[in-house]
């Protein structure tokens, strides 16, 4: 028997932007949580990720008084610009085509607001919870087991939602009966690099023979580069100065003249993979974020589904606890998993036309080519691609779903 035995309304495993969203999205509205992390609070903070929002996500941290130093230190921006070796360069113009815009703000600084705003509240987030274990899930009475300093615990709840992530126990806790996967693997990795210097003004793709790279920022005196690389490659094949020198053979002239260098804070090789789990909901549990669907970072999708997850899961759960009315809740991986695709779908083309493919031929480099032209030329693919870059509002896919009688 566990040493300690508790309860809760809703049990969240996984203590990253995800799961800290929810957490304090509930509170708000008079929902208890508890969230159980298997890591430290330092390593959470400690991650790496992107750090540009869709309009969407941006006004939900506002809604729920998230976004304070975002707006302090976040920077607006209207739009990227796709480079193409031999070609114009093209910027897409979300507020152009949309009336919107987006903001660059860091994961770590995401996540450092919302362990803030949960230690503000008083709220309960668990770190170094191991051995997790979701058990009767689909029973109307739930609960997890876990180990913290050698004792063990036994958390009662409601609901169980699952924001641990690709690797987590949640998605693996679905029989394997039940749960059908997608996948799209990518035979390259980016290489990333952080550096303490000032950052080009707009984020940039770019597309060259030598491979694709991508100009990044974090905040006024912090630059994020990336590279395609072999996923054979190694940090330690990767010198700072043969990344820089190979980071401007990659942008046109006037950009790469920009670019300042200096010694790298962190470097590392990610691989690219698209990846979707379906359903998001198994009894009780509900699966959020990259526990559910990874993303491919070329269309800047990840942290802003895990965000769209979030306000879908949150709305379901306080119309049926706290009105008892069961409606959103029930859809909810129907209408998520319409946003996952929609979001798979971009980040799949983009990644498409943006990279040099190790197997492709003479008639996919012209095709792929063609596309970037019927960009530039037609202003339907502009609106088109400018409407999905920025995302659309949460609340939109609801149309497509059965009211109730």
């Amino acid at each position: 028997m566990p040493h300690h035995h508790a309860r809760t309304q809703v049990a969240i495993i996984g203590g990253g932007p995800a799961g800290l969203l929810l957490s304090h999205i509930l509170n708000e509205n008079g929902i208890d949580s508890v969230v159980l992390e298997r890591r430290t609070k330092a390593y959470v903070l400690s991650r790496i990720r992107a750090g540009l929002l869709e309009a969407s996500t941006v006004q939900l941290f506002r809604d729920y008084g998230l976004a304070e130093r975002m707006d302090r230190n976040g920077k607006s921006k209207d739009g990227s610009w796709i480079t193409r070796q031999g070609f114009d360069s093209y910027f897409i113009d979300t507020h152009k085509w949309t009336g919107k815009s987006m903001m660059v703000y860091g994961q770590t600084e995401i996540t450092e607001d919302l362990y803030n705003a949960r230690e503000q509240a008083g709220g309960q987030v668990i770190n170094e919870a191991e051995d997790v274990n979701l058990c009767d899930v689909t029973s109307d009475t739930p609960f997890v087991t876990y180990t913290k300093d050698d004792k063990s615990y036994r958390l009662d709840c409601d609901y169980i939602a699952g924001c641990d992530g690709f690797h987590g126990i949640s998605r693996k806790t679905i029989p394997a009966d039940i749960l059908r996967t997608y996948e799209r693997a990518y035979p390259f990795g980016w290489l990333g690099i952080m550096a303490e210097v000032p950052p080009l003004p707009d984020l940039i793709y770019a597309y060259h023979e030598r491979g694709f790279a991508l100009a990044s920022q974090r905040s006024r005196l912090l630059s994020r580069y990336y590279i395609q690389c072999p996923l054979t490659d190694t940090v330690m094949n990767w010198s700072d100065d043969r990344f820089w020198e190979e980071l401007i053979a990659r942008f046109p002239k006037e950009v790469a003249s920009e670019i300042i260098t200096g010694p790298s804070i962190e470097k590392s090789i990610a691989p690219l993979r698209s990846f979707v789990a379906e359903p998001m909901q198994y009894g009780r549990l509900f699966l959020a974020g990259d526990a559910a669907h990874i993303v491919p970072p070329t269309g800047a999708k990840g942290l802003n589904l895990a965000a769209s997850d979030v306000f879908y899961l949150s709305r379901g759960l306080v119309e049926q606890i706290n009105n008892n009315r069961p409606h959103h809740l029930q859809h909810y991986s129907e209408v998520a998993l319409r946003r996952v695709w929609s979001s798979e779908n971009i980040s799949w083309r983009m990644t498409q036309l943006l990279h040099v493919f190790p197997n492709m031929d003479r008639f996919d480099a012209r095709i792929q080519q063609n596309n970037y032209e019927l960009l530039l030329q037609s202003e339907a693919q502009q609106q088109a691609l400018a409407e999905e870059y920025v995302g659309a509002p949460f609340e939109q896919l609801d149309a497509l779903v059965p009211t109730p009688v």
